[in-house]
């Protein structure tokens, strides 16, 4: 069994604070700007998408392999950006650290659980993120000093952008530490399908008009416009009983 720690950088021009995670990603310019992972105990890597790298074939074959379990800090959403790029993957495979740091007692934010651990200084979170997350991620105001542009690119600011590689190298850094210290206190197993469950379902979304037909739990028989998932028979997340599209 490996483990794989993972950190995305990420551009949409949709405000993720205001519409949340799954509109953010749906945008149609929403892009993968750097991935940074790290296999086992081995060194962080970054791969820049932004500047042309290609992420190799092995580790995108890793996302779809129960014998790699990917970690990241509130992985839902890189579980959720990976398979916009990839295809749906296995949420029992995913570990969530801001989820682990949680249950233990520990504040959600990266930055806030490794200083609360206790973190040396070299697998701190960087300070510069904040800014380089506002100058890289979202668009900018088009001004006249700028040139009009409402996006700012790796080669607008080479500096920035070395620095940010950097920044999404150490978040992958940071998580690992983090995951090392906790593996002491495990999540419950009941806590970890909890977690699943919560994914399955809101990647699955709700259209909104089926019926309740067929399970004593609310087996969902899913309508056409169901996008997401069933398009074939499967079968109740609750209570096992198979359901069909109308």
């Amino acid at each position: 069994m490996h483990d794989i720690h993972i950190d995305l950088e990420t551009y949409s021009s949709v405000p993720i604070a205001k519409a949340g995670m799954y509109k953010y990603v749906s945008s149609d310019d929403f892009e993968i700007l750097l991935i940074g992972y790290a296999l086992d105990d081995g060194p962080s890597q970054i791969i820049d998408l932004a500047m042309g790298e290609t992420v190799p074939a092995w580790l995108i074959e890793t996302l779809f392999r129960d014998d790699y379990i990917k970690h990241a800090h509130n992985a839902g959403f890189e579980f959720l950006c990976l398979s916009k790029y990839y295809g749906s993957m296995t949420p029992s495979q995913w570990r969530c650290s801001m989820m682990h740091s949680l249950y233990c007692g520990y504040p959600a934010s990266l930055e806030m659980a490794g200083s609360a651990l206790g973190l040396p200084a070299d697998k701190q979170k960087l300070s510069i993120g904040r800014a380089l997350i506002r100058y890289f991620c979202v668009p900018c105001k088009a001004t006249r000093t700028n040139g009009y542009r409402t996006r700012n690119m790796p080669n607008t600011a080479p500096e920035k952008w070395s620095n940010f590689k950097t920044y999404c190298k150490q978040d992958v850094e940071t998580e690992r530490a983090i995951d090392k210290i906790l593996m002491a206190f495990p999540v419950p197993d009941f806590i970890q399908k909890q977690w699943e469950t919560d994914l399955i379902i809101n990647s699955r979304g709700d259209c909104g008009c089926f019926s309740l037909r067929g399970c004593k739990l609310g087996n969902y028989e899913l309508c056409q416009c169901s996008k997401y998932f069933y398009k074939n028979n499967r079968n109740c997340f609750f209570c096992g009983s198979t359901f069909f599209r109308k």
